[in-house]
C-alpha cells in the first residue's frame, strides 16, 4: 500500500473504553481494512481527512467567468458547491442563458431581484459592473477570475465564435485575421466583436481598443483588477490555481476536483506559426499585458500563502483525486466524441468550429456515485438549467434541450 500503517493510541484502563478514543479507534482501523481491500491510497480514499482545521469554508463567491480560459470547469465547481451546500446561485433570468452578456452588468439580469435579494454564489458570463454586481452579492464576497495566455485565448475564440463575430467571418483562418487585422475589425461594430480582440479586457468592463502603449493608462486599470478581485487564477496553472483557491476560500479537497469541461478535441486545435503568435500579442496588446501581470501575481501569492513544498504536494492530491475519479465515473476514463454521449443532459453545446468534447459514464455505478458523477461531467447549460429549476421550481424551466 501506498500509505503507512495507522497507528491505533492506547486507552486509558478502565471498566469501560472512553467513548471518544473507542470511536476514534473503531474509525482508524475502518480506514485501514478499507485500504487494504481496494488497494488503495489512503488519500485517495479518504479525501475528507484534509490537512489541518482551517476554520469555516467561504460561501459567498463571485467568479467574473472569461471566456476561452478554463472558466467552465471553475463554474461546474462553483455550481456543484452551491447545489451540496444548498447555497443560493445568481442565476440569468427568465429565458435566457447569460447574465446580459455582452452588455455591462446589471442587476436586473439576474432572476428575483425585485426582491433585493442577496446571492451566494455568482459565476455566470458577464461583463463586470461593480456598482451592480455588489447589489446582487453580499457584502463579505470573495471575489475572483480567471486569465489565459491571449494567444491561446484568441485561438481559441475564433475556432469557437468564428461565424458568430463579424471581424471573424470573412475569413479562414486566424493566421489570414492577423496578417492585417484592421482590414476585417471595425471598431464601431462595437460589442459584435468583443470576442475578436482583448477579450478578457472586455470582460472586465474596460475598453478593448484602449491605448496599450499608455503606461498610465494601464497601470490604472491593472491597480483597478487587483482592488476589485482578491485573486486572480490562471488557466495554464489550472491546477495550482484551484489548490490556492481552495487554500483561500477553506474548502475541502473534493471541492475544487473536477474535470475538464467544454474542451476541444485536438484536432480543432489551430497550430500557429511564431509570427502569428507574435502578431496575436501586438493585437491584444492590453489583453497580454494583463496576463503577464497577474501571471507573476498569482506565482507570488501562492509562493507566500503555500510554499513550493506544500503546493507541489497539493497539487499532486488534486490530481490524483481527479485520476480516481475519472476512472470511477467515466467510460473508458476518458471523454469521448460528444456524438456518443447518448444522455443529452451530458452533451455539450457545439459552436462554430469547436469540436466540444462530452462525458459518458460508466453503468455499473451506485446511485450516490452516479449522482457525484453526473454533476462533475454536466456541461454549464444543463447544470444552470438544472439549478434554475431548483431554485425556482414555480418558473418555466429553461429550455436548454434546443441548444444541444
Amino acid at each position: 500500500m501506498g500509505a503507512s500503517p495507522l497507528k491505533l493510541e492506547r486507552c486509558p484502563h478502565s471498566s469501560l473504553w472512553n467513548a471518544r478514543c473507542f470511536w476514534a479507534g473503531l474509525l482508524a482501523l475502518t480506514i485501514l481494512l478499507l485500504a487494504c481491500f481496494l488497494q488503495m491510497d489512503m488519500g485517495l480514499l479518504m479525501p475528507l481527512l484534509d490537512d489541518e482545521d482551517q476554520g469555516l469554508p467561504i460561501t459567498n463567491v463571485m467568479f467574473l467567468k472569461t471566456h476561452k480560459t478554463a472558466s467552465s470547469s471553475v463554474l461546474n465547481v462553483l455550481y456543484r458547491f452551491a447545489e451540496t451546500h444548498n447555497l443560493s446561485v445568481a442565476l440569468p433570468a427568465g429565458s435566457n442563458y447569460h447574465l446580459g452578456y455582452p452588455y455591462l452588468f446589471l442587476a436586473r439580469y439576474v432572476e428575483d431581484t425585485k426582491s433585493h435579494r442577496r446571492f451566494n454564489i455568482m459565476c455566470n458570463h458577464l461583463r463586470f459592473y461593480q456598482s451592480e454586481v455588489q447589489r446582487v452579492m453580499h457584502q463579505d464576497a470573495f471575489y475572483f477570475t480567471i486569465l489565459r495566455n491571449p494567444v491561446s485565448q484568441l485561438e481559441s475564440s475564433f475556432t469557437y465564435y468564428h461565424r458568430a463575430v463579424p471581424a471573424f467571418q470573412q475569413v479562414a483562418s486566424l493566421d489570414a485575421f492577423l496578417e492585417a487585422p484592421h482590414t476585417f475589425y471595425n471598431a464601431s461594430a462595437g460589442l459584435l466583436n468583443a470576442h475578436a480582440r482583448n477579450n478578457m479586457w472586455f470582460d472586465l468592463g474596460f475598453d478593448p481598443n484602449g491605448p496599450a502603449q499608455q503606461e498610465g493608462y494601464v497601470g490604472a486599470h491593472l491597480a483597478e483588477v487587483e482592488r476589485r478581485f482578491q485573486l486572480v487564477l490562471i488557466s495554464e496553472h489550472f491546477d495550482e490555481s484551484m489548490v490556492l483557491l481552495r487554500h483561500l476560500l477553506r474548502w475541502r479537497l473534493d471541492d475544487v476536483v473536477s474535470f475538464r469541461v467544454n474542451a476541444r478535441s485536438r484536432g480543432s486545435v489551430a497550430r500557429l506559426s511564431p509570427e502569428t503568435r507574435e502578431r496575436a500579442r501586438r493585437w491584444c496588446a492590453l489583453d497580454w499585458r494583463l496576463y503577464q501581470h497577474f501571471n507573476r501575481t498569482f506565482w507570488a501569492r501562492a509562493l507566500a500563502e503555500l510554499g513550493p513544498k506544500r503546493l507541489r504536494r497539493d497539487v499532486q492530491r488534486l490530481r490524483a483525486r481527479r485520476s480516481e475519479l475519472s476512472e470511477r465515473c467515466l467510460l473508458g476514463g476518458a471523454s469521448p466524441n460528444w456524438t456518443q454521449t447518448t444522455d443529452w443532459h451530458l452533451r455539450p453545446y457545439q459552436s462554430g468550429d469547436a469540436h466540444i468534447l462530452g462525458f459518458s459514464l460508466r453503468s455499473d455505478l451506485d446511485n450516490a456515485t452516479q449522482l457525484l458523477c453526473q454533476r462533475m461531467a454536466m456541461p454549464e447549460l444543463q447544470y444552470m438549467a438544472h439549478l434554475y429549476s431548483l431554485q425556482f421550481p414555480q418558473k418555466p424551466r429553461k429550455r436548454v434541450d434546443l441548444l444541444v
